[in-house]
């Protein structure tokens, strides 16, 4: 059992969400005291232009525990979790939508399971409320990312999550890939779980994402994918690819000197191009592979460290 969480600060990102702030920050309110410890809510208003930026103000005025982040446009969703993290203070900080379909009665289960031991809990929406397209497409995008990235999560795509702090301090968002926390998480070592939560149909407004959101996830996954298994040996990726590529240019170009020998015309065949653009670019990955991994160990190994093991020795 680890360590009670002593302060909690809840990020809530908001896009022209009018009608829910103002009810949502009362239901957040009401459950964060009665926690009985110290609790901050940050609401972070990613560009609205409905009117949204002046009730987050109003609610800053009236409630000490509220406080607004607002960015100068609509960056996403991604700049916004970040503009969040780095604001909040909590030794737990907890991630909910703005649209009050996530319940914030949920929030006590969640910080119960980072005091059992984990480093991120991420909400299950078991029972959605949402129409049965967004429900299917979530289905098959869960099931791909759960089985490319080897986490056996139900739904990576929630929200709702609470996180330890050193979690978010290690998160460098960019695009799409918020949808990938738990991987991220994962990849640094820290023990993910989760947990069915309430899930409750959309009051006001509509979905701000559509079906192409998916496609950038996708290519968003792969960039994950690639940083969290090749970043520590890129030589393994780039290295691996460029001699089965140079293997194969040599095995062709073998091939048709053979034929040359025993003189056949070799000069107008197709196969000779690919033979030597494979050689070439099995090459140029090889080389990439080297570079990639001479930067890798600059940057690991402190500069300090760099200098003295150049001094022969030291008389003093």
């Amino acid at each position: 059992m680890a360590a009670r969480l002593a302060s909690v600060s809840v990020v809530v990102p908001v896009f022209n969400e009018r009608e829910s702030v103002r009810p949502l920050s009362e239901e957040l309110l009401t459950v964060l005291r009665g926690l009985g410890r110290s609790a901050e809510v940050l609401f972070i208003d990613d560009g609205s232009t409905d009117g949204t930026t002046a009730i987050l103000e109003e609610l800053a005025a009236e409630e000490p525990e509220i406080s607004v982040v607002r960015l100068r446009r609509n960056f996403g969703k991604a700049a916004a979790l970040m503009a969040g993290f780095r604001e909040a203070r909590g030794e737990a900080i907890v991630t909910i939508d703005g649209d009050l379909q996530d319940d914030p009665s949920e929030i006590p289960r969640l910080l119960a399971e980072l005091e059992a031991g984990a480093d991120l809990v991420s909400g299950w929406k078991r029972d959605r409320k949402d129409a049965w397209s967004k429900r299917a497409a979530s289905k098959v995008f869960n099931g791909v990312t759960a089985r490319m990235s080897g986490i056996g999560l139900h739904d990576l795509n929630c929200g709702f999550k609470a996180y330890r702090a050193e979690v978010v301090a290690s998160l460098a968002l960019t695009g799409d890939q918020y949808r990938y926390i738990p991987v991220l998480a994962d990849n640094e070592g820290f023990r993910v779980s989760e947990i069915p939560v309430n899930h409750r149909p959309r009051p006001y407004g509509r979905s701000k994402y559509g079906l192409e959101r998916y496609l950038r996830g996708f290519l968003d996954l792969l960039t994950i994918l690639f940083v969290g298994r090749f970043r520590q040996r890129p030589m393994h990726l780039f290295g691996g690819l460029g001699m089965l590529l140079l293997a194969a240019g040599v095995v062709i170009c073998a091939y048709l000197a053979v034929l040359r020998i025993t003189g056949e015309g070799i000069g107008g065949r197709p196969l000779l191009l690919l033979g030597v653009l494979m050689i070439v670019v099995g090459v140029q990955l090889f080389t990439i592979g080297l570079v990639s991994e001479m930067i890798q160990r600059y940057h690991l190994r402190p500069q300090d460290e760099e200098a003295r093991s150049r001094v022969e020795r030291i008389v003093r």
